[in-house]
């Protein structure tokens, strides 16, 4: 990772061959932070926490234990890259002598761009409550570094993962998973614990999406769907609902499994384990499923 030598920019756990078609991918966690980073932060203490999806990790380790699931957590904080936003979602403004050329800034998609703009593109720049989170501009080669040390690397593990569980399978479920900060009740009903994002249909299956609603249903636990979350650049990037690859983003409500701090492992984690990973176990049966009937029609076709 750079600035951290020795240390990996995100880990690989699976099982060979696959017990079950589902891989794990947790992109926000990490919090290995070099030191320089940590010195070109405003107020770290602050701002480096809140950009995590604080200790989300040891849910999805549990869970791809307890499963057979393949894993993929990231190291590299959140404050460093983002892993879930395109390589060219980037605020030209906070890198120092701007867009190399005219043509990079064209680049970003008007999406991309809004993202970049409002603090959260590939590196983030401010935060609610604190504003501008950097003490200066970033470096052209430090920007680099990042994308070729940490983003392009990780994305290529995952495509790896995913193709490897497909052609074992005939499908693949991946579930990015992420937490979220607790929602604001609606019209008086109690808010959301979890959230269940297919970029409205377009990454992931309908018959596993509907799964998923059962089993969180099952366990009593108020589930949103797309709302305020539908899945960013890693749904986007991998799902490939034609050839079986179909992607999830699962929300979990931070206190759910942390402390009334939202600091440390708390009194729900064990239970939110629990939860998630009869999700995955369910998926699974239903992922499988796809992949036999996609195989059927294979043979048929030939």
């Amino acid at each position: 990772m750079p600035g951290l030598e020795g240390t990996p920019a995100f880990t690989v756990w699976q099982h060979d061959p696959s017990p079950v078609p589902v891989v794990i991918a947790v992109p926000h966690a990490g919090r290995s932070y070099p030191p320089e980073l940590v010195a070109r932060m405003r107020q770290p203490a602050y701002s480096a926490p809140r950009l995590e999806d604080r200790l989300v990790d040891l849910v999805g380790r549990a869970v791809a234990e307890r499963t057979g699931a393949a894993l993929l957590v990231a190291h590299a904080p959140r404050a460093m890259i983002d892993l879930n936003r395109a390589s060219d979602d980037i605020d030209w403004d906070m890198v120092g002598g701007g867009a190399p050329d005219a043509s990079s800034a064209r680049l970003t998609t008007p999406a991309s761009g809004r993202r970049a703009r409002s603090g959260l593109g590939l590196v983030p720049r401010r935060l609610p409550g604190l504003g501008e989170l950097w003490k200066w501009p970033i470096a052209h080669d430090d920007l680099a570094a990042r994308i070729e040390g940490v983003h392009q690397p990780y994305h290529t593990a995952l495509a790896d993962l995913l193709e490897r569980v497909r052609m074992r399978w005939g499908a693949a479920l991946l579930i990015d998973l992420h937490s979220m900060p607790p929602l604001p009740p609606r019209a008086g009903e109690p808010a959301a614990e979890f959230v269940v994002g297919d970029r409205f249909g377009a990454s992931c299956d309908g018959a596993l999406v509907a799964e998923a609603f059962a089993a969180l249903g099952q366990a009593q636990r108020l589930t949103a769907h797309n709302r305020p979350y539908a899945g960013g650049y890693v749904l986007e990037r991998h799902a490939r609902r034609h050839a079986g690859v179909h992607c999830l983003q699962l929300e979990i409500d931070r206190r759910t499994y942390l402390d009334v701090a939202l600091a440390e492992p708390g009194p729900g984690l064990n239970e939110t384990i629990d939860v998630v990973s009869a999700l995955v176990q369910r998926m699974a049966i239903a992922v499988a499923d796809l992949g036999r009937e996609r195989g059927y029609w294979r043979a048929a076709a030939e």
